[in-house]
């Protein structure tokens, strides 16, 4: 285990796996998983292509006797999102994740895993080498930055694909197979400011909050996870407002579809009552430790020295950060009328960073239902109009429909009732799948996505359930061997 998963059955995926975890992959920084990738197509006389956009696809013929079945695209994304806690040094451009075995669960030192999506990835590399699996004509792609807007899905062509069938291998619930997802966008927006001097009666105080959660945007959204930008803000409102505490910066969250783990400012208290702020701050601490508690329960917000800055954000603009944060929405913005205990639309407050002239706030919203994620948007951009802010809204990406009726849908749910003698459950997730994309570019796509169970995703508590991935495995070669002649 020092260097290898060797132990850890299906040994071949985890062989792979541990490869994967070897090759830093940011998104959009695939340059070196997409030559890995290229590589081992070469080392195994596969045929592949790459795009311009990046993507790879490797194509591998079928088995004896299988050549008459339809044709299967696998498709996993190459990119991983990169969070550290902030003691850790780890650089994602040039360093190795450090992954080890813990119990049940395969986890990484202080460093997101990369299990999003480097075990599909693992899964497909298996099958493309393995030579005693049965199946028809498959095709494996690889796309490109899936984490940071879909960039490589976008950019399919048409004809790109050969594929009558799709296997997303993305998802991240052990026995359930999943037939629809949320489409999304984002909402940036950009408060300008102006720079005043610091002061005379100013002490230098930072505010720290840590010790969250995180998690992904879409799937963690309803679970009742604290935001650090929101706790943040709620204590500098209260301090702001009893004893005009000024701010130099603010800097919560890293990326659009995470909720925000950690955040931290930087603010000016009069010296004359800083014995009333600290009271307020541990009041505050204790008060949303026991809100979270449930939650949350390694919350801490907390306050330290700091070097006195040159400047402070003016009065006015401070007054606007304040506000426009605190009014915000973040969170379940509607459940389904349709489906039990389904997200159907949410919004979420990602990240606030201090740029030079202007904080850059980062917003993501996610809705099954069209003209629900074009309102909550709406929501999220009138807000901010309000304060004179500059907003813009990204292109989105699309929804992916269910298809209950679905062909590839019955063969996977019959193949883990073979399996396991039991039904798998069939869903829709609130989160943004390639699907929607990949069905928009080759129309008549039968698809579904599916994957082992993943926990704490796109966060360093980020982990893979161990035995989940040997089902995972199981229940890709039962489908590939069901697949249908084509007509």
């Amino acid at each position: 285990m020092d260097n290898k998963f060797d132990s850890i059955k299906p040994e071949i995926v985890w062989n792979y796996f541990y490869e994967i975890t070897r090759i830093p992959r940011p998104s959009k920084k695939e340059e070196k998983i997409a030559k890995y990738l290229i590589d081992f197509a070469k080392k195994h006389k596969l045929s592949f292509e790459q795009d311009e956009v990046g993507n790879v696809l490797i194509r591998k013929n079928a088995t004896k006797g299988m050549e008459n079945r339809k044709m299967v695209c696998l498709q996993s994304h190459m990119d991983m999102v990169c969070e550290k806690n902030t003691d850790v040094q780890f650089d994602f451009n040039r360093d190795p994740i450090q992954a080890y075995v813990d119990g049940e669960w395969m986890k990484a030192k202080g460093t997101t895993l990369g299990a999003d999506d480097g075990i599909g990835i693992a899964a497909q590399l298996a099958l493309l080498s393995a030579d005693k699996i049965e199946h028809g004509p498959i095709e494996c792609l690889f796309t490109v930055d899936e984490e940071t807007g879909l960039s490589g899905a976008f950019g399919l062509n048409p004809g790109f694909l050969k594929s009558e069938i799709l296997l997303n291998l993305d998802s991240e619930d052990d026995g359930q197979i999943f037939i629809g997802c949320a489409g999304g966008m984002d909402t940036t927006i950009k408060l300008w400011y102006k720079k005043e001097l610091v002061p005379d009666w100013a002490v230098p105080v930072k505010i720290s909050v840590k010790g969250l959660k995180g998690g992904h945007s879409g799937d963690d959204i309803n679970k009742g996870l604290g935001n650090a930008n929101k706790i943040l803000n709620r204590l500098i409102y209260a301090a702001w407002s009893q004893f005009g505490v000024r701010i130099n910066e603010f800097n919560g969250g890293n990326l659009r579809n995470a909720i925000a783990r950690e955040a931290e400012a930087t603010i000016l208290v009069n010296r004359s009552i800083i014995d009333k702020f600290n009271k307020l701050v541990e009041s505050f601490n204790t008060i949303v430790k026991k809100e979270l508690k449930t939650t949350e329960p390694d919350l801490e917000v907390k306050t330290f020295s700091a070097d006195r800055p040159y400047y402070v954000i003016d009065e006015v603009s401070q007054r606007k950060l304040i506000n426009v944060l605190y009014a915000c929405p973040h969170g379940v913005n509607e459940m389904s009328r349709d489906i039990p205990n389904f997200v159907e639309t949410s919004t979420n407050l990602a990240s606030v960073k201090t740029e030079p002239d202007y904080f850059y706030i980062t917003t993501s919203q996610r809705s099954s239902v069209q003209s629900s994620l074009e309102d909550v948007a709406n929501m999220v951009a009138a807000v901010f109009k309000l304060s004179d802010a500059d907003v813009e809204h990204s292109d989105g990406y699309p929804g992916w429909t269910p298809n209950p009726k679905s062909e590839i849908l019955e063969i996977g749910r019959l193949s883990y009732q073979k399996l396991y003698d039991k039904e798998p459950k069939v869903l829709a997730v609130h989160a943004g799948l390639e699907c929607g994309l990949i069905g928009e570019k080759f129309p008549g796509m039968d698809m579904i996505s599916y994957g082992p169970d993943l926990k704490g995703v796109h966060s360093p508590d980020e982990r893979i359930n161990i035995k989940s991935v040997e089902r995972f495995w199981e229940l890709t070669i039962e489908i590939l061997k069901n697949i249908p002649v084509r007509k």
